[in-house]
């Protein structure tokens, strides 16, 4: 056990960057290897799955490599230094942001180190594809890699797949140590992010059968069995900007001023049309010409394995859920190329090069066991260069509860579960009449199904079937904001010297007490396209709706607030906050719902459930800092303790 775990509001450096990426995420040479006269192992470079009982041997000299050279910078331990400072309340350099340009200036790499990395790469037999202020991308043949990387590539088995990695660790030539960050692509296993809606693609339009509640409450299914001794209400049509703004205490607030950028991968191509009416039509201020913004790439890839079209209502659901909480706010959409880690570590990239908001809502990732230690140093250094210039970033913490149903495995999402993003996960939200608040709950769904003679529900309460994301990562040291206020026995869970645990704040998320969302969708045949209104939720609803929250407080503030996790956490225990827990009423919660079979009429039948209300798989929203809801959600008061007194 630990002891002393004061609280202490400052983000440490070393603790918060991940710990298989150890020195290299700090831009500090790690040992030589004996082995490797003269050169610096890359940490984490070669994945966990490669072991020596997976191996199949050496990939064929002539095969092809795709890879990117991430650059150090000129001072990386200089970069995490000035993010940790300007993001702590305490500090005296809190909100001494840097311009874009001089971040890059201040801590971007050389032209020197560039030329450098490029002629090393060049002289091995590898062609420079690509420069960007991140990385030098390149491609060649698996000997000219090998000669680059002084590592063998084999074929290593990876469930019942075969995938080529590094048998042992990557490394540079020691002169270059001080120049290059981590190298990707050595290994061609497939780095896809998801979205965390709960619906399925919107390639065919989906509607919600009803009836509904249009409050929490509103509408009781009195025909319906009891569930928990009671009679239940039907689930909400869904909520719009009016409700929610309610209870997370918007009070006059509407983000005048303040931009936020949403990435995804892909865009929709019917965006401004859908906002547009989605607002007429719900009570929203109207979008101001010039207010949406898209930043896309020239080309899109992987849209097959990545699924496309899915990615089109992630879009809507986010600048729509945006707009609806913070009606003036300057929306940008930055579109990656594909769901790959690459594609979003650009779009990522982009926002941060060019300073395109000041906050960023991310709905998207995987889990932790997918993401590489390479991987994740390329991202922590876009989120420090991010805090150095003011930006912060938001991201869903996942869909699927502690994530063994899914994967088999406990464990978090990634990346979620950096240290240098707000991570936001979910709950299950009532709001009564007059848009008053109820109670939420985290949000955990067990679903029973209507019994054959409409008697009872069969099997109650039911399965498991989502909930959100969040436990104790594997991978991240405990960050010192963290401490004092998370428990031991969940920073401990597998570490005695604490790692991070996910989340950091929660809002709405359950798809049972959702948003009303409105998509231009085809018609089952495909023929026809219509705008039509749904229920949705997960933890990419969460996310906007806190980054929405978030433009209200920074307008509050009159300045940008950064990397908030430090002043989120400064703030745990305070009236600021709904302590959220997984039965605040005292009596078990659930909801009616009834549903198309076919996703959009009833000439397939409906589907009639009750869906529990804060179930969520081994996680649970207790009083105080939980791994469900963090330190809780908004309430009354947070926006306006950002203002500047």
């Amino acid at each position: 056990m630990r002891s002393n775990r004061a609280k202490v509001r400052a983000v440490s450096v070393a603790a918060t960057l991940p710990m298989l990426a150890g020195a290299l995420a700090l831009g500090i040479p790690a040992a030589h290897a004996a082995d490797h006269p003269l050169r610096d192992l890359l940490a984490g470079t070669r994945p966990a799955w490669a072991t020596a009982k997976a191996d199949k041997g050496a990939t064929s000299d002539g095969a092809r490599v795709s890879a990117r050279v991430y650059l150090a910078g000129k001072d990386a331990a200089g970069l995490a230094a000035y993010a940790k400072a300007v993001s702590d309340p305490d500090s005296a350099s809190y909100g001494t942001y840097l311009t874009a340009k001089q971040a890059q200036a201040r801590f971007g790499a050389t032209r020197a180190q560039v030329a450098a990395v490029k002629s090393w790469l060049t002289a091995a037999g590898l062609k420079v594809t690509g420069v960007t202020r991140h990385y030098v991308s390149v491609s060649g043949d698996v000997a000219a890699a090998e000669k680059a990387f002084g590592t063998q590539l084999h074929n290593f088995a990876k469930g019942s797949k075969t995938y080529r990695a590094p048998a042992s660790a990557a490394s540079v030539p020691q002169s270059l140590a001080d120049a290059v960050l981590t190298v990707t692509g050595l290994d061609n296993a497939p780095h896809m992010a998801t979205h965390d809606d709960q619906l399925p693609p919107p390639d065919t339009v989906f509607r919600n059968a009803g009836p509904f509640s249009s409050y929490y409450g509103s509408k009781t299914a009195s025909t319906l069995p009891s569930a928990y001794g009671k009679k239940i209400p039907y689930a909400v049509k869904g909520y719009t900007g009016k409700q929610l703004r309610a209870a997370y205490g918007a009070g006059k607030r509407t983000g005048k001023g303040v931009r936020v950028a949403i990435t995804d991968a892909y865009a929709s191509p019917t965006i401004a049309y859908d906002a547009g009416i989605y607002a007429k039509r719900n009570g929203d201020a109207a979008w101001k010409t010039g207010q949406l913004h898209q930043s896309l790439p020239a080309t899109y890839t992987n849209t097959e394995d990545c699924g496309a079209s899915g990615w089109y209502g992630e879009e809507t659901l986010d600048v729509e859920a945006v707009h609806a909480v913070a009606p003036a706010a300057d929306v940008t959409y930055v579109g990656a190329a594909s769901c790959t880690d690459g594609d979003l570590l650009d779009a990522l990239g982009k926002v941060v090069d060019h300073h395109l908001a000041d906050i960023v809502s991310n709905s998207w990732g995987e889990v932790e066991a997918a993401q590489t230690p390479d991987l994740a140093a390329a991202y922590d250094q876009v989120f420090q260069l991010g805090a150095v210039e003011g930006i912060g970033f938001y991201f869903s913490s996942g869909d699927d509860g502690d994530e063994v149903a899914g994967s088999g495995t406990k464990q978090v999402d990634s990346p979620a579960n950096s240290a240098w993003v707000t991570a936001v996960g979910g709950t299950s939200l009532a709001v009564g009449k007059n848009d008053s608040y109820l109670w939420e709950t985290g949000w955990g769904t067990d679903k029973a199904v209507l019994s054959a003679d409409g008697k009872s529900w069969t099997d109650f309460p039911g399965a498991f079937t989502s909930g959100a994301g969040g436990g104790t990562s594997r991978t991240v040291a405990e960050p010192d904001y963290q401490r004092g206020v998370v428990p031991d026995a969940l920073a401990e869970a597998d570490s005695a010297n604490g790692n991070r645990v996910v989340p950091d704040i929660a809002a709405i998320a359950d798809p049972n007490t959702g948003f009303l969302v409105g998509q231009t969708q085809s018609s089952p045949d495909g023929k026809k396209q219509a705008y039509s209104e749904y229920r949705i939720g997960g933890t990419s609803l969460a996310a906007p709706a806190i980054a929405a929250i978030q433009a209200l407080a920074q307008e509050a503030r009159g300045k940008a607030i950064g990397f908030a996790n430090p002043a989120i956490y400064a703030k745990y225990g305070s009236k600021v906050y709904h302590d959220v827990t997984d039965n605040p009423t005292g009596k078990g919660l659930a909801v009616a719902r009834v549903d198309f079979v076919n996703g959009y009429d009833a000439t397939g039948g409906l589907a009639t459930s009750v869906r529990s209300l804060g179930k969520d798989s081994s996680l649970s929203a207790v009083k105080g800092y939980d791994d469900v809801t963090g330190v809780g959600t908004p309430a009354s008061g947070y926006v306006e303790s950002y203002r500047r007194r």
